[in-house]
């Protein structure tokens, strides 16, 4: 069973969420995506560990998805630190345990500043899907510049988005069925679709992408402070983080498990999300379920 419920983020904005109930006494699974995506990108893996007895919560950042718009148009990766901390709180009032966070990219990152700023004992558990202190620049501005090219314009349909897709995302097969890809589109009164997020999060007076300089060594020492099981996913094709990236962040948490998917790209679950899934499931298994 699943069904849709709503958080508060720290400025009062609505977070629109989805659980996938479960039944025993785990620690819930919280699931946080990346930069431009919806809580939906999870549905398979949330799906999975949900049956497994692991209540779990797919959530949409602020400025995507259903959640809202922010009038700050605060963007930066503090604020989505600031607005995690809030979701920890009120997920801990109602399960009485600190959820495990699966973050993705965005929610990754979002997770690291998380720590630095509360703690480790924040979270169960942390599993970080292809993301680390040490970005590959030119990978993030890949990912900056797809993200920006249609973002004024949008598309006269579905399928044209599916192209441009298509033409960024060679390696993986286009899908049959277009239906996840319209959760990521929303469709203006011209009758044109967009992407399901706001553009000040790439353009607006505090974007993403602010910090940027300090970022790295701020981000290690987040790591640094982590004591919980730890899990990095990367993907063994991404843009973004090198096999380097990956041994640094496993020197900065020395007790961290590590899973390379070897046809994956920075879009892990995505692009294998069974071979993701599985990693997830044994890692939890092993480290986690075990002992909660």
């Amino acid at each position: 069973m699943k069904r849709d419920l709503q958080f508060t983020g720290s400025e009062g904005n609505r977070l629109a969420a989805t659980l996938f109930e479960a039944e025993g006494d785990h620690p819930p699974a919280l699931f946080m995506h990346g930069g431009g995506q919806t809580r939906h990108s999870w549905d398979g893996a949330a799906e999975l560990l949900a049956t497994l007895g692991v209540p779990s919560l797919t959530v949409d950042a602020r400025g995507h998805g259903q959640s809202d718009w922010v009038e700050s148009k605060n963007y930066s990766f503090y604020h989505y630190r600031d607005d995690l901390i809030c979701l920890v709180q009120q997920i801990k009032s109602q399960w009485h345990k600190p959820p495990i966070l699966i973050g993705a990219s965005m929610g990754g990152v979002s997770g690291m500043l998380a720590v630095g700023e509360a703690g480790s004992d924040i979270f169960s558990a942390m599993v970080f899907v292809d993301i680390t202190p040490n970005m590959k620049p030119s990978g993030v501005d890949r990912i900056q510049g797809f993200m920006a090219q249609n973002m004024t314009e949008g598309f006269a349909s579905v399928e044209d988005a599916a192209d441009v897709i298509a033409a960024y995302l060679p390696h993986r097969p286009r899908p049959k069925s277009l239906t996840g890809l319209r959760k990521n589109l929303r469709q203006g009164e011209n009758g044109r679709y967009y992407w399901h997020w706001d553009p000040a999060f790439i353009n607006g007076p505090v974007p993403i992408e602010s910090g940027r300089d300090t970022r790295k060594n701020l981000l290690a020492d987040c790591c640094r402070k982590i004591t919980v099981p730890t899990l990095l996913v990367r993907g063994g094709k991404s843009e973004l983080v090198t096999e380097e990236a990956a041994a640094e962040f496993r020197a900065l948490v020395p007790h961290s498990r590590y899973v390379d998917v070897s046809d994956a790209g920075h879009m892990v679950a995505g692009d294998k999300n069974d071979v993701f899934a599985h990693a997830v499931v044994e890692f939890l298994e092993r480290d986690v379920l075990a002992t909660a």
